[in-house]
């Protein structure tokens, strides 16, 4: 099963980035290098999906919950559900099959981890935890804390497969006490902690293999037309300002794709910029934000595409948006100015 679904990602990873992207901005002033198709920052939403659901596990875990009450059957319907929504929304778009693909391979490989380790918590899992003495986080459940953070804060940045899940495993043999109280439940998380990790180990070095020989890293930058240039700041160095478009008041320049993407969008919102284009579109970009249940977008533009409860934290939703490019610097400022900028949960670049 791992194999084939390793191969199948592997083509789909080949596949997902066509040749000669066409935007939905006619006579763009991005450059062609740096066009990407409109439909992606709707298909990236499902991709986030599987990082912001080890955050919010990460998270519980950080609080010394129990790991039988996250709700993982939950999480696997969400991500299905932001597919099929996102689905319908690229419906008008030309049918990416590579990144589909990409998508089905990782969502069913994610339902299948899910579905195992939760009828695992549930059941072994849940009876070890009713044996604990108290509910004082032990050692190995510390140090699965810590790992689930580790973990998230690298695949914020990097590709999953390359995380050291075989030095994690070794921390948990060699940094972990063995001796103390609760012996029952201490070795069943030894047990558990140890085949997660040894499995995600195997999966990810037949990953690895197969992207050193075909796929070819995408760009790490994404083209921005501005309405005016941004002010210098130390703390965001890789803004770099591009030739401007001949004939155009519009600044060009570049800014850190994936995870940084958000921050920067932040920061040029910040100072009063307004977004003319991003990777060459003019037309929609999806915007996630963690709100109250009784927010509510206050633009016109704006549309929602799903909302999901955030069910470790009742009463927070994630709410999923659709807002034209140029609308997207307004979005960002009202919602940091009414909700804080923790409330900007992502900026789902193309």
């Amino acid at each position: 099963m791992k194999r084939a679904l390793a191969a199948a990602l592997l083509v789909a990873s080949s596949l997902a980035t066509p040749q000669t992207p066409a935007t939905d901005a006619a006579g763009s002033l991005t450059p062609v290098e740096h066009r990407r198709t409109p439909d992606q920052t709707f298909l990236t939403f499902p991709e986030w999906y599987l990082v912001h659901s080890p955050a919010e596990y990460a998270a519980y875990l950080g609080r010394g919950s129990a790991p039988s009450g996250f709700p993982l059957f939950s999480h696997i319907g969400q991500f299905w559900q932001s597919y099929r929504a996102v689905g319908d929304e690229i419906s008008k778009y030309p049918f990416n099959g590579g990144y589909h693909l990409m998508v089905m391979v990782i969502g069913t490989s994610t339902t299948v981890e899910y579905g195992l380790k939760g009828l695992y918590e549930h059941t072994i899992g849940r009876l070890a935890e009713a044996m604990k003495s108290s509910d004082a986080p032990l050692p190995e459940e510390r140090f699965a804390a810590a790992y689930a953070q580790a973990y998230v804060d690298f695949i914020r940045i990097d590709p999953w497969y390359l995380f050291d899940f075989w030095s994690q495993l070794k921390t948990l043999w060699s940094d972990v006490p063995w001796s103390g109280p609760d012996t029952v439940r201490r070795w069943e998380r030894r047990f558990a902690l140890s085949s997660e990790l040894l499995a995600k180990e195997g999966y990810a070095r037949l990953i690895k293999l197969g992207t050193q020989s075909i796929y070819d890293a995408p760009k790490p930058v994404t083209a921005v037309v501005l309405s005016r240039a941004a002010a210098a700041d130390a703390a965001h160095p890789d803004y770099v300002p591009l030739a401007a478009p001949a004939g155009s008041d519009a600044v060009l320049a570049t800014v850190p794709r994936y995870e940084a993407f958000t921050a920067y969008s932040r920061w040029l919102a910040g100072q009063g910029i307004a977004f003319r284009e991003v990777a060459g579109n003019r037309g929609d970009i999806v915007v996630s934000l963690l709100v109250p249940d009784d927010w509510r977008a206050d633009s016109a533009a704006v549309r929602t595409l799903f909302t999901q409860p955030i069910l470790t934290r009742p009463g927070t939703r994630r709410v999923v948006l659709a807002t034209p490019v140029p609308e997207l610097a307004a979005l960002l400022r009202q919602a940091e100015s009414a909700l804080g900028p923790s409330a900007i949960e992502h900026v789902y670049d193309f």
